[in-house]
């Protein structure tokens, strides 16, 4: 199992290079030449979201991307470090308007990530959160001589 891990300032300038990245390596690992397109915007989606979340509590940790090579398959983690426990505040209708937008874009962001990737997996904590996007590969071919 390969495993390429990228961290950057989460700033929106940064999102378009891990894009860069993860279509460089997952066409290394050998994704689908026809599916690239999805991988780079769903990992521009995750990154994006990732970084809006560490600007709206003022995190300054890095926003976290592993991407791994396994047999059959490449996946992508992008990981922040913002809680995403629902508060009181919240659950008893007085949030304020920019958290309800804040709200509805990430919900935004995570229907997106799932239209464009049939295998998501979102995990949170009050630690933190990852998207796990997953992808087939496709076996190298046979060259016979």
């Amino acid at each position: 199992m390969a495993t390429v891990e990228l961290r950057f300032s989460a700033l929106p300038e940064h999102v378009r290079t891990a894009r860069l990245v993860a279509a460089a390596v997952a066409r290394r690992a050998g994704v689908d030449e026809a599916v690239l397109d999805e991988v780079r915007l769903a990992v521009g989606e995750a990154c994006s979201r990732a970084v809006g979340l560490h600007q709206s509590v003022g995190i300054t940790a890095p926003v976290k991307v592993a991407l791994i090579e396994e047999e059959k398959l490449f996946s992508i983690e992008v990981g922040d470090e913002a809680p995403h426990a629902v508060s009181a505040e919240r659950v008893a209708g007085g949030a304020s308007a920019d958290a309800d937008v804040e709200a509805e874009e990430d919900e935004m962001g995570l229907a997106v990530i799932s239209g464009l990737v049939d295998d998501v997996e979102v995990t949170t904590s009050e630690n933190g959160g990852v998207i796990r996007m997953s992808w087939p590969t496709v076996p190298p071919p046979t060259v016979l001589i």
